[in-house]
């Protein structure tokens, strides 16, 4: 089956009306990708021409993430305004080109807050509020507030599994849509699981059919089914599902086990997921054009070596701690058709002792972003090993403070140099918190969040890297460089390579000579994308290939030697 199509990438569907409604549902267990499903259905959309938005609908009480534990929940992904949002934004920006901000993800707290501003305001004029029609009409201003003029198809994910007390408000609301908007406008999309049973050796249904109940019972009939599942569905079972939850055969859709989620698009795309969906809506579209695509996953599967990048972490435990970090290593290493093999290292367990043993045997270490002080001493070591071993380091956000921090106690011997975020009466505060800067008037909250200009210096390692002297990158963090060691970092040879135009913040700072050593106040990962990776972590996965080719390059050398050796011993 052709799954490319149209040779054109710049090919645009003709505006066919007002903006068409795509909604994302889960049921049965929660994890089974609805973020990825509604990511990929919109990269499909956009490779004919169609212009594209994503929503996620979360119904926790938070009003962010932003104050919920990694551990829990997994990386808070900030969009170039500065919103703190649900990871799965990360997916939708990687997958598609729609320019996300704060109104692309809502959350039960947003909603509630926005509501009962309005009641104090008196808004309501004296009536009883209510969950309907209140809350569910917030909940609909809100999904129509993203579908714009320039917009043709917006999905919206609904976060939860149905079942859940907390998700009713938002299904009885795009219930409702579709009962004001008509079918020809909406869609319903419900991402269920089909589990193979190994006891029995077969596929299971039940759970399927037990979600798409709970969903008609509330009023909505799905029109494509997205099962997860280990192995294959065969026919049969697609006919089954078809009928006991009332859909064609055509719209149950295999959403099989890959590994990796740029896959998924093609897989969906071979089943015609895009097709049905627009045939649904009424839409006239180009061909796809998938074609970059498949080139990128051609480079994917066929690396032409591999290299072991160490993070040094935190978080490690739980991986979604640092989603859009582990991706955008993956495409920093599709630059170079590299493999990339992430190797989680846990802060704590490093020991300037056993930091070699630990550590030798990677081509990178990357310290990423953080909060609190659990885990800085064995950052600390890594970065001290990193700089003395020779080994590329990248440090981000946490991982730049930690990086400057042991420069300035073990390169100028400030021994008590420190950041105040984890020794508040620190004498020598090499970082401090926001407000603390004399002459900075209040930014409006303790961190400082999206985008924000650099200006880098010409000849440096930053500047090589973008190839232009002012970029933006997104910030997420409450402490900042201290100007006054300026000085005692630069005549030891570390230097300032980027900075904000006033220069008052320092945003990245490398150590000329080293093979690679840079850190960076704001998280570059964020903006990397598989089909434009970001270019420090391109050029990060360079240098560590370099190391490993190297590497290889001695340990061939040395077991000739001793072959040589033996021989002539013979």
């Amino acid at each position: 089956m052709t799954i490319s199509g149209n040779t054109n990438p710049t090919a645009r569907a003709e505006r066919q009306g007002p903006c068409k409604f795509i909604f994302v549902t889960g049921g049965v267990v929660s994890s089974l990708g609805k973020g990825i499903a509604a990511a990929s259905i919109a990269n499909l959309l956009e490779s004919r021409g169609l212009r594209v938005t994503l929503q996620k609908m979360d119904p926790y009480l938070n009003v962010d993430p932003g104050t919920m534990s990694p551990f829990q929940h997994g990386e808070v992904f900030v969009t170039e305004d500065g919103a703190e949002t649900d990871l799965d934004l990360g997916h939708y920006e990687r997958f598609t080109h729609a320019p996300l901000t704060q109104a692309n993800n809502w959350t039960s707290g947003r909603i509630y807050e926005k509501i009962l501003i309005k009641e104090r305001r008196g808004d309501y004029l004296g009536k009883t509020v209510q969950v309907i029609p209140h809350v569910t009409n917030e909940i609909k201003a809100s999904i129509q507030r993203v579908a714009t003029d320039d917009i043709d198809v917006a999905l919206i994910e609904i976060g939860g599994t149905v079942g859940d007390i907390e998700s009713l408000p938002f299904l009885e609301a795009i219930r409702q849509m579709r009962h004001e908007l008509g079918r020809d406008n909406t869609a319903f999309v419900h991402v269920t699981l089909v589990p193979y049973i190994a006891a029995a050796g077969e596929l299971k249904t039940k759970p399927t059919q037990h979600s798409v109940k709970e969903l008609r019972a509330i009023g909505i009939q799905p029109d494509v089914l997205v099962c997860r599942t280990e192995t294959d569905i065969s026919r049969e079972i697609k006919e089954k599902i078809a009928l006991f939850c009332d859909v064609s055969r055509e719209a149950v859709v295999a959403a099989r086990d890959v590994d990796s989620v740029y896959k998924v698009p093609v897989n969906f795309a071979e089943q015609q997921v895009d097709e049905i969906l627009l045939k649904h809506l009424r839409i006239d579209a180009p061909p796809r054009n998938l074609a970059p695509w498949l080139e990128m996953l051609e480079r994917l599967d066929h690396p032409s070596g591999e290299v072991a990048i160490g993070i040094v972490g935190k978080y490690v435990d739980y991986e979604d701690s640092y989603k859009s970090l582990k991706e955008a290593l993956l495409h920093g290493g599709l630059t170079h058709r590299l493999k990339v093999d992430v190797r989680w290292v846990e802060a704590e367990s490093i020991t300037a002792a056993e930091a070699h043993q630990q550590l030798s045997g990677l081509d990178g270490i990357l310290v990423p972003g953080g909060f609190g002080e659990r885990g800085i001493d064995g950052m600390l070591e890594a970065i001290r090993y990193a700089r003395e071993a020779k080994i590329p380091y990248f440090g981000i956000c946490l991982g730049m403070q930690t990086m400057v921090i042991e420069y300035v106690r073990n390169v100028c011997g400030i021994r008590d140099a420190h950041s105040t975020e984890f020794e508040p009466a620190a004498k020598n505060r090499v970082f401090f918190k926001l407000r603390e800067l004399k002459g900075v008037e209040d930014l409006g909250g303790t961190m400082r969040l999206g985008s924000w200009p650099c200006v880098l210096s010409p000849g440096t390692l930053a500047y090589q890297c973008y190839g232009k002297t002012r970029i933006e990158e997104r910030h997420r963090h409450r402490y900042e460089f201290n100007r006054e060691f300026d000085e005692p970092i630069t005549s030891k040879g570390m230097v300032i390579s980027g900075e904000t135009p006033d220069k008052t913040y320092v945003e990245i700072c490398e150590l000329p000579g080293h093979p690679w050593y840079l850190g960076c106040q704001f998280h570059p990962e964020f903006k990397s994308k598989p089909l434009e990776p970001h270019p420090l972590f391109a050029s990060f996965v360079g240098a560590a290939g370099v190391r490993r080719s190297s590497r290889d390059a001695e340990r061939r050398r040395s077991e000739e030697s001793q072959f040589l050796r033996a021989r002539a011993d013979a």
